[in-house]
C-alpha cells in the first residue's frame, strides 16, 4: 500500500485508489500517519476535524470516520483503539513523508561530504515525491498545524539540491528555475544567493548584482533588516570577480547522467512534481549506441536539443473545462492520460489544449506523433521512434535499425528529461506501448477511439462525449461569427443538434457558414435538416466527418461492418441484444458480442437499465446516417 500526504492526501492499494470520503476522513488519515505510530487522542482528532466548537455528534462521527478507514485500508494497516485515542501501524506500507525525510537527509549528508552527484540524485528523488502543496484536501485546522513544517523541509531540500547542482557546474540550467523560486520566496537569502551565483557564473554580473539589490529592498520592506553576512560577502565577491568557480564540474561522459529537469523542478515543484529520477546507465544498449561520436554525445548529453514538435492548439477552443482539469491533474502527478471518444468529439484538440496549458511544466521539450497514416491505417512504432530520436539529437547514422534497440535508446534519453509526449490517433495498446517513455519524469498524453486503450498501465482515462448545448453554441459563434448566430438562436440550436453537438461537425458547419456570407444560419440549418445530404454538408476542405467515420469503420471485421449496416438501416433509436439477434438471425449472445464490439469502436452508444434486457444500445444519428446508405431498403 502507498500512503501519501505530500500533495493530495491519498492511499493506493495495488495501484488502485482507496476511496476516501471528503476532507474529514482525509484529515483523520493524515493525522494518524503524521503521528508515526504514536497514539492520537480523541480530543486532538476532534479539534483537527472540527476546530474548537465541534458538533454534539462529534464522538459518534469520529468513530464512523475511523471505522470506515479501518475497513477501506484493509489488513495492510493496523488501526487500533488505545485508551482515549487511536494508533496506526502502517507495517510494510510506503509513506511518502518518511521516504522524503530519508532521501533528503541522505542527500544533505552527501552534500556536506562533497559527494555532489549523489547529493543531487537523492535530493531529486526526494523532491519527486511531492505532488503539490502538502496535505491538500484536509481541514484548515490540520493544515495550519502541520503544513508549514513540511513546506520548510521541502524548501530546505530545494536549496540543498540547487547547491549540489551549482557545485556540478549547472548554473545556466538553474537560472530560470531559481528566478521563479526567488520571486515566490523573496526574503529567503540562501535561494537569492544561489541565483546570484548562477547568474555570475553565466557571465551576467550586472544581473547578479541587481538580484542582490532587489533582495535588499524586499528585506527592508518586509522585515526592516539588511541582508545577512553571507549574502553581503557574496555580493562583494561578485563585485571583485573573486567568486570561486564550481567546485566539482561534471566531465563529459558516455552516459546520460545529468538532469536539467531537476533544476526546473527545484524552483517549481508545485507546478509539476515528478517521479523519482533514477541513476541511468547503459549496460543493455548495443556497442554502436555507446560509441556515439563527440558531436552526437554533445547533442544528447551536454547540450540536449529541446524538441517542440506539437501543433498549435485551436485558438477558438471552447468547453471541456472539467476534462482539461482532469488531464492537468493526471499530468501533474505520476501519471499520463488517455483521451477516448467517438469520431469528432475533439480528442486531438483537447490534447493540444492541455499540452499548451502545461507548457512550462515540460522545459525540456514536447514530442508529437500522429499514429495514423495518410490512408487511415496504424503507423509503425519503429517509424515514430525514428522521428523522436532525431528530434532528441540522435544522428540518422546512429539510429538503431532494430525496434527493441530504438526503444532502449529512446527510453534512456528520456529517463533524465522532463518531456511531454503526445501520441495522437492511437490504434491500439500494442501500437502505443513501445512509445511510452518508461520510468523518469516524462509524461504521455494519448488520444484514440478504441476503449481498450484503458489497458495501458498507470494512465488516467478521460472520455469525451458531445458538447453541452451552450458550449456547442459558443463553438459555432467562435468560428462563424457571433452576429451570424445571435440573429437566429433557434437556427443555431438546430445546427448544433444536426451536428450531434460534435466539435468536428460543429466546426465544419460553422466554417461553411463563414465561407458563405450570403447564407443565413436558418439556410444552413435547413440544409443540415435533410438526412440524405447532411453528411455531404459536413465537409469542407480537409475537414470531413465521413472520412473520420470511415477510418473507424474500416477497422471492423467485414462481417461486423455488414451487420452494423443492417442494424443502422432499421432506423431504430433503441436496440437490445434480443432485437439485434432477431434482425441478424443470430443467437442473443452472439448479437450482444457484436454490439459490444461496436461500442468499443464508439460507433454505438450503450447504457444499462433495470429492466429484463439489462443493456440498451443506440447509434448516434450521424453514425446511423453514415452506415445506412449501403444497406437501406430500396424504395417501393
Amino acid at each position: 500500500m502507498d500512503l501519501r500526504i505530500l500533495g493530495a492526501v491519498a492511499a493506493e492499494l495495488d495501484g488502485r485508489p482507496v476511496p476516501l470520503d471528503g476532507s474529514k476522513q482525509r484529515t483523520a488519515l493524515a493525522a494518524l500517519l503524521l503521528a508515526e505510530g504514536t497514539v492520537v487522542s480523541d480530543e486532538r482528532l476532534t479539534v483537527l476535524l472540527w476546530g474548537w466548537q465541534p458538533p454534539a455528534t462529534s464522538t459518534r462521527q469520529l468513530y464512523t470516520y475511523v471505522s470506515r478507514l479501518r475497513t477501506r485500508l484493509g489488513p495492510c494497516l493496523r488501526l487500533e483503539r488505545h485508551g482515549t485515542g487511536y494508533r496506526m501501524d502502517i507495517g510494510d506500507a510506503s509513506f511518502d513523508r518518511t521516504a522524503f525525510r530519508t532521501l533528503a537527509a541522505t542527500g544533505r549528508a552527501d552534500l556536506l561530504a562533497r559527494r555532489y552527484q549523489d547529493a543531487e540524485r537523492r535530493l531529486d528523488q526526494a523532491l519527486g515525491l511531492w505532488h503539490g502543496p502538502a496535505l491538500t484536501g484536509v481541514t484548515e485546522q490540520l493544515r495550519e498545524s502541520e503544513a508549514s513544517q513540511l513546506e520548510e523541509a521541502r524548501l530546505a531540500a530545494l536549496e540543498d539540491h540547487a547547491e549540489a547542482a551549482l557545485a556540478l557546474g549547472r548554473h545556466t540550467e538553474l537560472i530560470p528555475a531559481l528566478t521563479h523560486r526567488v520571486a515566490l520566496q523573496p526574503i529567503r537569502e540562501r535561494l537569492r544567493g544561489q541565483l546570484m551565483t548562477a547568474l555570475f557564473r553565466s557571465g551576467r554580473q550586472a544581473d547578479a548584482l541587481a538580484v542582490y539589490d532587489r533582495g535588499s529592498e524586499a528585506l527592508a520592506a518586509e522585515l526592516g533588516i539588511d541582508p545577512g553576512p553571507a549574502l553581503r560577502t557574496l555580493r562583494q565577491e561578485i563585485l571583485t570577480g573573486a567568486l570561486a568557480p564550481p567546485e566539482a564540474p561534471e566531465r563529459d561522459t558516455a552516459t546520460v547522467s545529468h538532469t536539467p529537469a531537476a533544476a526546473a523542478r527545484a524552483a517549481q515543484p508545485e507546478a509539476f512534481p515528478a517521479s523519482p529520477v533514477p541513476v541511468v546507465s547503459l549496460p543493455t544498449l548495443t556497442p554502436a549506441m555507446l560509441t556515439l561520436p563527440t558531436e552526437a554525445t554533445d547533442l544528447t548529453d551536454r547540450h540536449p536539443p529541446v524538441p517542440a514538435t506539437l501543433p498549435a492548439a485551436p485558438a477558438d477552443f471552447v468547453g471541456r473545462a472539467a476534462e482539461t482539469r482532469e488531464l492537468l491533474t493526471a499530468l501533474h502527478g505520476r501519471r499520463g492520460a488517455v483521451i477516448t471518444g467517438a469520431t469528432g468529439t475533439g480528442k486531438s484538440a483537447l490534447a493540444l489544449r492541455a499540452a499548451e496549458q502545461c507548457r512550462e511544466d515540460f522545459p525540456q521539450g514536447r514530442l508529437y506523433a500522429d499514429l495514423r497514416t495518410a490512408d487511415g491505417g496504424p503507423r509503425a512504432p519503429g517509424e515514430v521512434l525514428g522521428w523522436f530520436l532525431s528530434a532528441l539529437g540522435v544522428p540518422p547514422e546512429r539510429t538503431p535499425e532494430a525496434l527493441d534497440e530504438r526503444i532502449q535508446l529512446y527510453r534512456t534519453l528520456l529517463s533524465t528529461r522532463r518531456l511531454l509526449v503526445v501520441l495522437d490517433h492511437a490504434f491500439d495498446d500494442a501500437q502505443v506501448r513501445p512509445l511510452l517513455p518508461g520510468e523518469g519524469p516524462s509524461r504521455t498524453l494519448i488520444t484514440g477511439v478504441r476503449s481498450h486503450l484503458a489497458s495501458l498501465e498507470g494512465l488516467h482515462m478521460v472520455r469525451l462525449g458531445p458538447l453541452e448545448p451552450a458550449e456547442a453554441g459558443q463553438l459555432l459563434a467562435a468560428v462563424a461569427g457571433l452576429e451570424r448566430l445571435t440573429a437566429s438562436p433557434e437556427a443555431a440550436a438546430r445546427i448544433a443538434e444536426s451536428c450531434d453537438r460534435l466539435p468536428l461537425a460543429l466546426r465544419i458547419a460553422a466554417a461553411r457558414l463563414a465561407a458563405h456570407p450570403h447564407w443565413t444560419a436558418g439556410m444552413l440549418a435547413d440544409r443540415l435538416a435533410r438526412p440524405g445530404r447532411r453528411l455531404a454538408e459536413l465537409r469542407l476542405g480537409s475537414l470531413d466527418l465521413r472520412s473520420g467515420l470511415r477510418n473507424v469503420a474500416d477497422q471492423l471485421d467485414p462481417s461486423d461492418r455488414t451487420a452494423a449496416g443492417i442494424l443502422a438501416a432499421t432506423g431504430l433509436t433503441r436496440l437490445t441484444a434480443g432485437d439485434a439477434a432477431a434482425l441478424l438471425g443470430t443467437a442473443a449472445d452472439e448479437a450482444e458480442e457484436l454490439l459490444e464490439r461496436l461500442v468499443d469502436t464508439q460507433l454505438l452508444d450503450a447504457w444499462s437499465t433495470d429492466g429484463a434486457n439489462g443493456l440498451c444500445y443506440r447509434f448516434p444519428p450521424l453514425v446511423q446516417l453514415f452506415l445506412q446508405p449501403q444497406h437501406a431498403p430500396a424504395p417501393c
